[in-house]
């Protein structure tokens, strides 16, 4: 193996800067830990974040919301994928990285419009440099690839930064991404939260590589695997990332190793395809109990910030549930908006059908 291809390697075991407990681990970490405000920061997010994602899951037994893809237990990269990025960087989500755009601080009914079962994506992509979440798997990889190919002709010095499961590595899509991505040295980081199932079908059935993470070296990429429960870890291993990216040096792939607790969505059975014992091992990893502890054995943290913080996300949850529990002001007309630029001889007579069919109901005494 040459050297080239040596410094594209992964790690052989996920970077780790936390215990299980927080307590910082010893010997040398490969890259700068964070500084102690985001970490505060990060604390905080997630806090929220739990909060915000439990709440959602209540809308969705209540019917307010069509389906919710939980993250409770992928905080640390969900919020990680957040901080590190730039007001003017690109986040290209699925549709399970809704703490992730809550903590961009997009409005959270806006995050939740799509899982209503609006007819768009509930904000305005452009104005926070966030793209729609996809649920299709890995088509916002390209997306990502060939805007932060855009940055890079434009010299704007802006990165994009994908998420994907480990189910989406499967696609084809997420392999030509990473193929245009390192030969046109687009800044764009991969972050792939491999949660151990692609639906119900667990890691060892979807690859036969030794990481996902190592799947970067075939496309000429250097590669990261990280503890994804472990916050201090993620936003170092992201940060570094992002650095290159930034730096002109091309894409990154990041493979974070954390766990889903909850079912795929409110649609899925996860008790038909894990066991209990599996999911309790990881509840002992929790990243939120992880960094608190990190922050207070640095006396970086004190019970009036967490009960401040706690307090704050009751509210962030309460005014969601008020708003959500509000029925939505239908526009039956607006379906046809934003279709095309300029709409097709079928579409204006479609349009006019329903308005007078509107028009007509209206006049029913």
């Amino acid at each position: 193996m040459t050297a080239r291809a040596e410094t594209l390697l992964p790690s052989a075991e996920p970077v780790r800067y936390l215990t299980d407990t927080g307590a910082l681990r010893r010997g040398r970490h490969p890259h700068p830990a964070p500084d102690d405000e985001l970490l505060r920061a990060a604390h905080r997010a997630m806090i929220i974040g739990r909060r915000f994602d439990a709440q959602a899951t209540a809308l969705t037994k209540q019917g307010r919301l069509a389906v919710y893809p939980s993250s409770h237990g992928q905080e640390a990269c969900q919020v990680s994928a957040a901080l590190v990025l730039g007001d003017g960087d690109w986040l290209f989500p699925t549709y399970r990285e809704s703490v992730a755009l809550v903590t961009r601080g997009i409005d959270p009914v806006e995050v939740l419009a799509l899982l209503r079962g609006d007819r768009h994506c509930g904000y305005d992509p452009v104005l926070h440099h966030v793209a729609p979440q996809c649920t299709p798997l890995a088509t916002q990889c390209a997306h990502a690839a060939g805007v932060a190919y855009a940055e890079r002709r434009k010299g704007t010095g802006k990165v994009a930064l994908a998420c994907v499961g480990d189910g989406a590595t499967s696609e084809g899509d997420f392999h030509e991404a990473l193929n245009f991505a390192a030969v046109f040295k687009a800044p764009v980081v991969f972050l792939v939260q491999n949660n151990h199932y692609a639906i119900s079908v667990p890691l060892e059935r979807q690859t036969a590589a030794p990481s996902l993470a190592h799947k970067g070296i075939g496309y000429g990429m250097p590669a990261e695997r990280v503890d994804g429960n472990d916050p201090v870890a993620v936003l170092a291993v992201l940060a570094a990332a992002v650095r290159h990216a930034r730096a002109g040096n091309g894409p990154y792939l990041v493979e974070a190793h954390t766990y889903r607790l909850e079912s795929h969505t409110n649609a899925d059975d996860a008790t038909r395809y894990r066991d209990d014992a599996e999911a309790d091992e990881w509840r002992a990893r929790d990243p939120i109990a992880r960094l608190a502890g990190h922050l207070r054995r640095r006396h970086l943290l004190t019970d009036e910030d967490e009960a401040a913080w706690t307090a704050e996300a009751e509210e962030f949850a309460a005014s969601l549930r008020t708003r959500m529990n509000a029925d939505p002001e239908l526009v039956p007309l607006g379906l046809f908006d934003h279709v095309y630029s300029a709409p097709t001889p079928q579409l204006a007579e479609q349009r006019a059908l329903l308005r007078a069919e509107l028009l007509a109901e209206e006049a029913q005494p």
